[in-house]
């Protein structure tokens, strides 16, 4: 539905840290931290209250997407790597650096900082650039492969989206291809599986049938793999997405600098305006899950919004 004109301005938001190097990935703790992804820089970073900063892992490559997994690991998406660029006090991503070599999933354990490699292929195929991760309740995780653009041979990969098990035991092509799949996320009863595409600006719905296996899609015309829950009529390019307890997609909203929020049904109901362009992820968190932490990464901050819904209660997760 439309959104009125007179809410085009900028949502409060209350600063939590700064200084990061282009964060994305914001996981809330119980104890009240937050663990973030700083891509450049190539760290899990842990943000305590007062917004002090510190190394939790130095993982390298390009972490991306993070998810805390049934052993109590954070599970990071490593993109294997990105350039970056600084332009008017911006931090900006470019294209894949010269030691690229493709990307990874990976563990952490937040007690030690040990990072134990999980996939890194999957039938013979590298993993390009996984993205964004998120757990179901039979304990495996769904993970969007979004891949790399190349500027050398101006081409990029199609997109994948995969399912695995959290002990490294399996790893499984669930669909093929996607146009720059990205955030990822589920439906409060855990039938539904929620992915944006970031080069169409559309989020897509698919029917989970059993952990890991998506309804049979096979033999169909590519426009019935799933159901196109929303296409942005604006440019959009679409980055991560977190769901409320009542169902509703959150996901952030490139270069709109913020957030649309979308209904169950495929509606635009909302949006939160923030001051950077790039503002790429989001979690719920506080006492009541009502809080939003976003990350506005090219200008380095975690910010937190004040919602009046809660989060949808992660499966190993706030």
């Amino acid at each position: 539905m439309p959104i009125p004109a007179e809410e085009d301005r900028e949502t409060p938001f209350v600063e939590v840290a700064s200084g990061l190097r282009f964060p994305e990935g914001p996981v809330a703790l119980d104890d009240g931290t937050f663990l973030v992804v700083e891509i450049e820089r190539g760290t899990l970073t842990r943000v305590a209250a007062d917004g002090t900063l510190s190394v939790v892992a130095e993982l390298g490559g390009g972490p991306n997407g993070a998810a805390i997994g049934p052993d109590g690991r954070c599970y990071v998406c490593n993109n294997g790597g990105i350039s970056f660029h600084a332009r008017e006090g911006k931090l900006l991503p470019g294209f894949p650096p010269d030691n690229y070599a493709g990307g990874w999933i990976e563990a952490v354990d937040l007690e030690t900082g040990k990072v134990e490699r999980l996939y890194e292929s999957c039938n013979g195929v590298s993993l390009k650039a996984p993205n964004d991760i998120v757990f179901d309740n039979a304990g495996g995780f769904w993970f969007t492969d979004i891949g790399k653009q190349y500027r050398d041979k101006r081409e990029r990969d199609l997109g994948t989206l995969y399912y695995a098990k959290a002990d490294g035991s399996l790893i499984r092509e669930a669909l093929f291809p996607l146009d720059g799949p990205n955030g990822v996320g589920l439906s409060p009863d855990g039938n539904t599986l929620y992915a944006a595409e970031s080069y169409t600006g559309r989020v897509w719905a698919f029917d989970i049938e059993s952990p890991g296996q998506l309804r049979d899609y096979s033999g169909r015309p590519p426009w019935r793999r799933g159901r196109v829950l929303w296409a942005a009529s604006h440019y959009a390019m679409l980055d991560s997405l977190a769901v409320d307890a009542e169902g509703n997609i959150y996901v952030a909203d490139i270069p709109m600098g913020g957030i649309s929020i979308i209904s169950p049904q495929g509606e635009r109901i909302g949006k939160i305006l923030l001051p950077d362009e790039l503002t790429t992820n989001i979690c719920f968190g506080g006492d009541d899950g009502c809080a939003m932490f976003i990350t506005l990464s090219s200008t380095g901050r975690l910010v937190r919004v004040e919602g009046t819904r809660p989060g949808l209660q992660l499966n190993y997760g706030r």
